[in-house]
């Protein structure tokens, strides 16, 4: 590997290119000059997979206080309120943002907006795009970003670590100075300056055995926020999304929450539905319950999965309401219209992350968090269906806004150290990462899953830093490559995870522990400090 002789100079940097990377980078002024890096190719992230859809108030019968308390409810009363108010307030704005760009969203009979209902929500306010709207949403946002002159788009990018004026040793206040990064095809790092940095990397989804994710998410963003000295909050909190397609060939397959929505039932099976004895709203449940009461009944029964049944439903309303599910199941031998569909909860989404203010702006002046990657206090203990989204682009837009308003009196570092790599050598052993990988996403599953004790969150936590240490060795001994640097930072999330968990002496939300099953009156977030944090952060969260 060659050392890089010169950097990179851009006003903006943004390490992810989902709904929230996208959406910051559209919505940034255009003399403005902006670098979207991503692992793979840019339709590879959470958004382009996403079936559900997009939650907003748009019909007369609904309203900002009833989303709002919807999303308190479903969160566990977890979620911060002005967070969530900010968030349902700006989501008209969000949405006639996407149809500016020119997502075809699924219309009903009146050439108005359809709306369908998920888990937890009391309305009908999902937008979606048949039960392919991540694929629309993805595909249209990242056809506009190609056509934007003033965005250079890095392909086949992993970013390493954030480079601060701390630790280049600078004096005033620490703020973001750009990023190390590799260069996937050519094994090179390179640096990349900016003032302004933002990670919408996703969340760390991959840190499980069973997921619904790409294989992007890794946790690099909230890793590297950590690392550079920014405080985390929350990390216990992962959805489990309770229906996964439990199939040989298509493991991370997920079925659209939409689907119970419409009305298909879980059952067991003997036929039996089960839902109504964990819950008055069933299938309609919060997810959090739903993944619970299904792990239950796997465990009791000892079955491998439960069905998910939509056959009652006439074949023209279930062709025409999951066009993408239908034809997917049926290349997999699954008719929905006449067949059950087996189902198992995975790993869905990480509800903590980097601490952040409504502007998206972390612990560091000038660098962001967006989307997954990002605590803003908006899902409490249990992300509300289809808030997700939402929040990408009302955080992304506001991010924008602010970056917009402070780069005209902001003086960006321009010379840094280059990425040494004169002392490590080409490993001989790559297994050792693959060994290490399955070995993490293992124990994270049975220790750290659906349901928990302190004594398995223990038992992880001695196997993390052990890892820990056995990665870091690797890492300083031998050249960078994209699955060590995805190692280095899952295992680190890993244990903010578990150590968010241990902190956490209550069953509440997504967290349930069979050593504290109750709810406790205490209602507060887990925040964890890295090494490096500095009181003065710019923000208050």
């Amino acid at each position: 590997m060659r050392d890089q002789s010169q950097a990179s100079i851009y006003d903006v940097i943004i390490v992810g290119s989902g709904a929230a990377g996208l959406t910051l980078a559209l919505s940034l002024p255009t003399h403005l000059k902006v670098a979207v890096l991503a692992k793979s190719v840019l339709t590879e992230a959470s958004t382009y997979y996403a079936q559900g859809g997009v939650a907003a108030v748009l019909d007369e019968t609904d309203s900002v206080e009833q989303h709002v308390e919807d999303t308190l409810i479903a969160g566990a009363h977890l979620c911060h309120p002005d967070a969530v108010a900010f968030t349902v307030e700006h989501g008209r704005d969000a949405v006639n943002f996407l149809l500016e760009q020119g997502v075809r969203f699924t219309l009903d009979e009146a050439e108005q907006l359809h709306l369908t209902r998920e888990g937890g929500h009391s309305q009908r306010r999902i937008i979606h795009a048949a039960d392919a709207t991540g694929m629309a949403i993805s595909t249209t946002l990242v056809k506009r970003v190609r056509e934007c002159q003033h965005v250079t788009l890095l392909e086949n990018y992993a970013a390493i670590d954030v480079i601060t004026s701390q630790r280049l040793g600078l004096a005033g206040n620490n703020r973001v100075a750009g990023l190390y990064v590799l260069n996937i095809h050519t094994e090179q790092v390179e640096t990349l300056l900016a003032p302004f940095v933002a990670l919408a990397c996703g969340g760390a989804s991959k840190a499980y055995l069973y997921t619904s994710n790409p294989d992007i998410a890794t946790g690099d963003g909230i890793a590297m926020a950590w690392r550079a000295g920014c405080r985390v909050a929350n990390l216990e909190f992962n959805q489990f999304h309770p229906t996964c397609l439990y199939h040989p060939q298509a493991r991370s397959f997920l079925i659209t929450e939409a689907m119970r929505g419409e009305g298909a039932y879980l059952r067991l099976p003997d036929g039996e539905r089960f839902m109504q004895r964990f819950h008055e709203s069933a299938e309609l449940a919060p997810r959090d319950i739903v993944a619970r009461a299904i792990d239950y009944e796997m465990k009791r029964l000892g079955i491998r999965h439960v069905w998910l049944d939509i056959t009652h439903q006439p074949e023209d309303f279930v062709k025409s309401h999951f066009p993408t599910l239908y034809e997917r199941l049926l290349e997999l031998g699954i008719d929905i219209t006449k067949d059950m569909i087996p189902v198992v909860p995975a790993a869905h989404y990480t509800c903590g992350g980097v601490m952040v203010n409504h502007h998206s702006q972390t612990d560091i002046a000038g660098l962001y968090a967006i989307g997954e990657t990002s605590f803003t206090g908006l899902h409490g203990a249990n992300r509300m269906a289809s808030n997700s989204l939402l929040e990408c682009f009302v955080y992304g837009m506001s991010a924008a806004r602010h970056i917009a308003q402070l780069h005209p009196n902001t003086q960006a570092v321009t010379s840094v150290p280059k990425w040494d790599a004169s002392k490590v050598q080409h490993p001989d052993e790559d297994v050792v990462i693959l060994q290490n990988w399955d070995e993490l996403r293992s124990f994270m599953w049975n220790y750290v899953g659906i349901v928990r004790t302190t004594k398995r969150l223990q038992r992880a936590l001695n196997r993390i830093e052990l890892l820990k240490r056995e990665i870091e060795d690797y890492y300083q001994g031998y050249v960078i490559t994209k699955n060590l640097i995805e190692l280095r930072n899952l295992v680190l999330v890993s244990e903010m995870i578990v150590r968010c968990a241990l902190q956490r002496h209550e069953s509440r939300g997504l967290h349930y522990t069979l050593d504290y099953p109750e709810i406790s009156t205490e209602i507060r977030d887990t925040v964890l400090l890295p090494p490096d944090f500095v009181a003065q952060s710019p923000i208050v969260v």
